[in-house]
């Protein structure tokens, strides 16, 4: 029996005919032999493998670290092979390569079919260092192998152990064949009747047809351009088929099933089978193996980081049964527990990052900016308008942070044109007043330039009376530097920082990137900060003296993300609207009725207003995108807008060019501007009324909705059009919602639970490692595992108590090694 498990794994695993029948030979009369020609068959076997140089890199692989001992073999004839290889200094070089290529169909999914009788030797590394050893200490994994699995950022034990499916086929349902139905989607347990292969099409595609039976009824099985399955598959074995019946002829039939022999461990039949992530190179069931020998070996060797009283308090499951249920499940209910198991410590090591984060800011002493209710007057009077309710409680919370003798930490989140500007001009009139200074940093030049204009106009000008209000600053006291800026006037911008005298420079990373010093840089200022990284924040408050931050961003971020991942800031949200703007009305139309959306644009420009048409990125690559902008650009100006003049923006053109344009749309020299969505967050196009989006399916809620607030800036009637790529996508109830609400929250909330929370983190929490599992829009969870951070950390804040040790490591890999954002 074991030699015959053996010869089909070596043929499974690709040795040669000749070779597997002279072991085999040797070892079928090994049990006649006396002692002494025992060894010598062992001697003369072991010659013959070594000149052939071939079982070696199947067998085993030699570790630097140290080879577990004989008490851990998986089998006889290859353990005496590999204890034989160590001890003999002719054996051959190990070269794991040679091993079948596991993105190769063929031979991968004939090794994969062999059977699994245990776990394969895994190299003994000390836990937890284990984890962090790279993959190519595994089995069959060399440099080619790690280089493709480097795609799937798999690079250490540990990235195997937590790179989850993403979906699983449950094939765990057994029907026997004369009770199965179009449509199921189950597993069979059947005996090979007969098998034949015929070509198709011109002989280029081969059908491999096979008959099975279960004595209740017979089922045709088809594998298409699989031919190596024949020397698989033998009459009268059994096998295990998973996959969907389909019907042809009005008879029943599996088309392309996974399967497996009856007698092995069953990966990919028989059970809930995990589906991974691949990537060009590996195939689903060579990455189920590989999983599964790492999960089995070394997910019992994980010591858990939650503390026992936790986990218990919690119901949790212990690490090691989550790790294991997550890949290869054995009920629904098993793999739910695992998923809440590790999606909590996903949110409870967050919440414990954001919290330390939090301290450290709150350790830090700021310099106290105290404004009284008269100077507060003064400043509001000279507006043409009076500030809003949600105005006027932002801009107390920042005065209550100046006044604190701490550093102001805090996110402004407003909804697009609620006037988040008018709030950091305040902001600033409050530091400058007291003779220090302040930085606002934007993303690109369009949107510093549009900053520099509104902040000169407002601190700059008197108010309604020039004897009570002057302006806060002097128009030499306000400067704007960007990469473009002349070198001349750089120094000279330099040299005014650097002596005090000018007050407030607003820019772009040139602030950073240049050798600028402040005289005294209190108030940090940075828009649209999900498009800065830590580091360069972090550049920029380096400048000043534990300096005052503020964030701001359009984007509504819903309330359950914002406690998780912003945890470390003090919030406010602006989220009511300045009088007298109008709502954008949103209509969704089919892709017949574009015509309608063409003649609107067309109206729209000869009443002196602008448009822009927007098409999707097509499966995230910037280049397709580039190419179908292009050509809907020649497109429509050729044969629809032949009259008006169109722009074109996407993403292969340089940042200069991309502004350039932009600035041109600005300044009226288009009528329309066909874009991806490169279209700059925050650029306001006052006379721009129209918004048509194109395969609006494509895009998250919020990012429509930050689409639509380029329109509607000015105080006339604006539109915004989406259009769905075909007429099914229009009942799509989730673009449905944005006809019924202008609200960016509304949204947001309801693109949190539709999509992730993905587009809402950018790279605001950079050191932290990405979530796999957890739901943000999971209430309940994140509710449990912020209060149980909460409880911990007031307890012991450095995780110095012994039981909290391991959740200090794990807290360390959680958390990069660079420090998180702590703004």
């Amino acid at each position: 029996m074991m030699l015959e498990r053996w010869e089909a794994e070596a043929r499974a695993d690709g040795l040669s005919e000749d070779l597997i029948q002279v072991i085999a030979g040797r070892i079928r009369g090994y049990s006649r032999l006396s002692p002494k020609s025992r060894a010598e068959s062992l001697e003369g076997l072991w010659r013959r493998i070594g000149r052939s140089e071939e079982i070696m890199p199947i067998t085993f692989k030699t570790f630097e670290a140290e080879i577990p001992g004989p008490s851990e073999t998986t089998g006889v004839v290859v353990e005496s092979s590999k204890r034989r290889h160590a001890a003999s200094p002719q054996a051959p070089k190990v070269t794991p390569e040679t091993r079948a290529d596991p993105g190769s169909q063929e031979s991968q999914t004939e090794q994969d079919t062999a059977p699994i009788t245990a776990i394969e030797k895994q190299p003994k590394i000390k836990e937890p260092a284990a984890l962090d050893a790279p993959i190519s200490v595994l089995p069959g994994i060399g440099p080619r192998h790690s280089e493709t699995l480097a795609r799937l950022n798999i690079n250490v034990l540990r990235d195997m152990l937590y790179y989850f499916p993403r979906r699983y086929d449950d094939y765990s349902k057994l029907k026997p064949i004369n009770h199965l139905k179009y449509g199921d989607e189950l597993t069979v347990i059947a005996t090979v009747q007969s098998m034949r292969t015929r070509n198709l099409s011109g002989r280029k595609k081969q059908l491999v047809e096979v008959i099975v039976s279960d004595g209740s009824g017979a089922l045709r099985v088809n594998w298409f351009n699989q031919p190596w399955i024949t020397k698989r598959l033998k009459e009268g074995s059994s096998i295990v088929l998973a996959g969907k019946i389909d019907q042809y002829l009005g008879r029943l039939i599996m088309n392309n099933p996974e399967w497996e022999p009856l007698e092995q461990q069953h990966l990919n039949t028989n059970r809930i089978v995990p589906v991974y992530p691949l990537t060009a190179g590996i195939t689903q069931r060579w990455l189920r193996r590989s999983l599964n020998q790492v999960v089995m070996y070394w997910a019992p060797r994980v010591q858990d980081p939650l503390p026992q009283g936790l986990r218990s308090s919690g119901g949790l499951l212990d690490i090691t049964t989550a790790l294991m249920q997550i890949h290869f499940p054995d009920t629904w209910d098993d793999l739910e527990r695992a998923r809440y198991r590790l999606a909590f410590d996903e949110i409870f090591l967050l919440q414990l990052g954001v919290l330390r984060q939090k301290r450290a800011w709150q350790e830090r002493s700021g310099r106290v900016f105290e404004t009284s209710v008269d100077w507060v007057n003064e400043q509001t009077s000279r507006l043409p308008y009076s500030l809003t309710d949600a105005q006027q409680r932002v801009f107390q919370d920042i005065r209550q942070d100046l006044n604190s003798g701490h550093p102001m930490n805090r996110l402004l989140q407003g909804d697009v044109g609620s006037g988040k500007t008018v709030i950091a001009a305040l902001a600033v009139s409050a530091v400058t007043h007291q003779d220090a200074q302040a930085a606002i940093m934007a993303p690109t030049s369009i949107l510093a330039e549009q900053h520099y204009g509104n902040l000169l106009n407002f601190l700059t000008k008197r108010g309604k009376s020039h004897e009570i209000t002057p302006a806060p600053l002097q128009a030499e006291q306000v400067r704007l530097m960007l990469g473009a800026t002349p070198d001349p006037e750089k120094h000279e911008i330099r040299t005014g920082l650097a002596e005090g005298k000018i007050k407030l420079v607003i820019g772009t990373h040139a602030l950073i990137e240049e050798p600028v010093n402040f005289n005294d840089l209190q108030l940090v200022i940075v828009d649209e900060q999900h498009r800065f990284g830590v580091k360069q924040r972090a550049a920029l408050r380096s400048k000043g003296s534990n300096p005052h931050l503020m964030v701001m961003t359009a984007t509504p971020i819903p309330r359950s993300l914002a406690l998780t991942v912003y945890g470390d800031l003090d919030i406010s949200v602006m989220d009511e609207m300045p009088p007298g703007r109008p709502d954008v009305s949103t209509y969704i139309i089919t892709p017949q009725e574009r015509e309608r959306a063409y003649s609107l644009i067309r109206a729209q420009i000869q009443q002196n207003h602008q448009a822009f048409i927007i098409y999707p990125l097509v499966e995230e690559s910037e280049k397709s995108a580039a190419k179908a902008a292009v050509e809907e650009h020649a497109r429509l100006q050729e044969e629809v807008f032949q009259e008006f003049n169109i722009g074109l923006l996407h993403g292969r053109l340089k940042q200069e060019e991309k502004e350039t344009i932009m600035t041109d749309f600005r300044d009226g020299k288009y009528h329309i501007l066909v874009s991806t969505t490169v279209v700059e967050v925050g650029v306001d196009i006052p006379n721009a009324t129209v918004m048509l989006v194109e395969g609006a399916h494509r895009f998250g809620l919020a990012q429509l909705h930050q689409l639509r607030g380029r329109v509607g800036r000015g105080s006339d009637k604006s539109y915004c059009l989406l259009i769905p790529e075909n007429v099914n996508a229009v009942e799509n109830e989730r673009l449905q919602v944005m006809t019924e609400t202008n609200d960016g929250f509304i949204l947001a909330e309801r693109d949190l639970e539709q999509r992730g929370p993905g587009q809402f983190l950018g790279t605001r929490q950079s050191g932290y490692s990405e979530l796999k599992l957890a739901n943000l829009s999971d209430v309940k969870l994140i509710s449990n595992a912020r209060s149980n951070a909460k409880a911990l950390y007031e307890k012991d804040p450095d995780l110095t108590q012994p039981e909290n040790q391991l959740l200090a490591e794990a807290l360390a890999h959680a958390w990069s090694s660079e420090k998180g954002d702590i703004s």
